[in-house]
């Protein structure tokens, strides 16, 4: 991936959303969070909702432009009836998993079968890591695609998230790092860039290299305990900190203008909707309501223009919670929004910066702010000059606190209530009669 990367267009200011499911539905969709009900965690494998199906989703929009559309890896958009479901939502095909997270090497969830082929469980697998049974049937398809017809491959590996897995020979090559988990997360790195490799090479031998646009993103921060650090960024996965929404990603493409270089222009998940449109040909652009909240980006990629996006609405959290330690008097549960250089947050937790162990040798990092407040009720700080977050400039510049929360209640007036509904019964009772997790509400 260095190698991608360092030829391309490595993306320096881009962000996502804090966690799984959000980013997801961000990426598909176009729209932030707050207009798809998904604002609120990530959709459990129990839970009866998912991405709206009022919403054409990004795969539904290509086909438009004649495309082949194919998913191989993680879903985690719903899946509680069919309609919610890959195949129902753009893709020509299905390989993968339905929920969050799974073993990496018998593909269950709570000791519950979930890999499958299109509508059919995959029970053969058993063993085989899930970064290389992926990349093995991305492969699968490039290599039986049409060439007279234009491609999209969304290809979500579940490396490098939980469980900290990865085969023993590739964590033996880190015996030097003394921390099991996270020599356990850097062996996971090294099998998915050896993965995105081989897709890569398969594309050069079908002859469809010249003509691919690779786009490499994350999904969110890493979270500590599981061997990702964010450092020296501020928080971690599903933090409204930098350290949970920073994103790491890049751009790769004979069509791209200047490569070789970084990008430092505000960019965001929902941009790539509209701007793999415009490069479809598609500029009528989704019809359905809310209107879009992504921007085509293309100019900023290929050419160095400047950005058409100056804000971000990180999220905005209206849902209780069960902490008695919240923060009740504003009533939210977490906002946080991003214009120009500045960025407010407001009812977040107070979290502190997690070195990784190699710089802390001999002990694992305490929580630097343990004598701070544990909810910080308003804070301000310039991200461009403090990108790690330590100086809050909330007291000192009153006057832009008050100019960020008025975009935060131009964007509340567009909230629509979160879709997070409880676990329902039936979910596990038949995942366990059928042996596999799927649709269960039909």
């Amino acid at each position: 991936m260095d190698k991608l990367a360092a030829e391309g267009v490595i993306l320096d200011n881009y962000y996502v959303q804090p966690i799984c499911s959000p980013t997801r539905s961000a990426l598909l969709s176009g729209r932030y969070p707050i207009h798809t009900g998904l604002q609120h965690g990530v959709i459990r494998p129990a839970e009866p909702y998912g991405l709206p199906l009022n919403l054409t989703t990004l795969p539904e929009m290509l086909k438009k432009a004649g495309y082949e559309t194919h998913i191989v890896g993680k879903w985690h958009l719903g899946f509680y009836e069919w309609p919610y479901t890959p195949t129902y939502r753009g893709f020509d095909s299905f390989y993968g998993f339905y929920t969050g997270s799974e073993d990496h090497f018998n593909h269950e969830k709570y000791g519950i079968l979930d890999l499958h082929d299109n509508k059919e469980p995959v029970k053969d697998k058993g063993g085989l890591y899930s970064a290389r049974l992926f990349a093995k049937q991305a492969q699968k398809v490039i290599l039986s695609h049409n060439a007279s017809s234009p491609l999209f491959l969304y290809l979500p590996f579940q490396n490098v998230h939980g469980p900290t897995q990865a085969p023993q020979e590739y964590v033996d090559k880190y015996q030097f790092i003394d921390q099991k988990t996270r020599r356990e997360y850097a062996a996971m790195v090294d099998i998915v860039d050896e993965a995105i490799g081989n897709v890569t090479q398969t594309l050069e031998q079908s002859g469809l290299w010249n003509d691919t646009l690779l786009i490499v993103t994350t999904d969110n921060g890493g979270i500590p305990p599981a061997g990702g650090y964010n450092w020296p960024l501020r928080g971690h996965k599903g933090s409204l900190w930098e350290g949970g929404l920073r994103g790491v990603g890049f751009v790769h493409g004979k069509m791209l203008k200047k490569t070789g270089v970084k990008c430092a222009e505000l960019l965001h998940v929902t941009d790539w909707y509209p701007t793999l449109l415009y490069l479809a040909g598609l500029t009528e652009g989704d019809s359905t309501v809310p209107p879009l909240d992504g921007f085509n980006i293309w100019q900023t990629i290929s050419e160095g223009a400047p950005s058409p996006r100056t804000e971000i609405l990180h999220n905005i959290d209206l849902a209780p919670s069960n902490n008695n330690l919240r923060d009740i008097d504003g009533g939210y549960d977490g906002i946080a929004i991003r214009v120009n250089d500045m960025k407010l947050l407001m009812n977040v937790p107070n979290l502190t910066w997690y070195k990784p162990p190699e710089l802390s040798p001999g002990y694992q990092q305490i929580d630097q702010n343990l004598s701070e407040p544990f909810m910080i009720k308003v804070a301000l700080y310039n991200i461009t000059a403090d990108p790690t977050e330590h100086i809050d400039l909330s007291k000192e510049l009153p006057n832009e606190v008050e100019k960020l929360q008025e975009r935060v209640q131009y964007y509340m007036k567009g909230v629509v209530p979160s879709l997070k509904k409880p676990a329902d019964e039936m979910a596990t009772k038949v995942a366990k009669e059928k042996g596999y997790w799927g649709p269960w509400r039909t």
